[in-house]
């Protein structure tokens, strides 16, 4: 069965730090790049970053840029993303999505494994 799991979101004061994770059964991380997306109450969904496949590059929208960190663990076929100097327009849910490509798309649709979403909330 195929699984993509996120964890690791919650409440932090503004300048906090979380580190999410996202966590793949049934197929290998490996060959997929992933992005995390979030969407927030009101907002569009976003695509905060990217990591691709082949040479492990990193994308990021420039909201986050400086703050954000993704990266991958091929042998534990999880990816995270250490979220830094959080602010409070960072608040949404946050979604792990895997598309079978050595490179990142900007596009929604061509990822094909998506998790369940983690809430993180910032606020004081």
């Amino acid at each position: 069965q195929l699984q993509f799991v996120e964890s690791g979101g919650g409440l932090v004061q503004p300048g906090g730090s979380l580190r999410l994770s996202c966590a793949a059964s049934g197929f290998t991380l490996q060959y997929y790049a992933i992005a995390w997306f979030r969407r927030a109450p009101g907002k569009e969904q976003e695509q905060v970053s990217c990591i691709s496949s082949m040479y492990g590059t990193t994308y990021y929208i420039h909201s986050v840029k400086g703050r954000f960190t993704i990266d991958r663990d091929n042998v534990r076929n999880v990816v995270y993303l250490q979220m830094n100097s959080l602010k409070i327009e960072d608040t949404a849910d946050y979604y792990c999505a895997a598309h079978k490509s050595n490179y990142c798309s900007v596009y929604d649709n061509e990822y094909e494994f998506w998790g369940q979403g983690t809430q993180v909330t910032v606020s004081s």
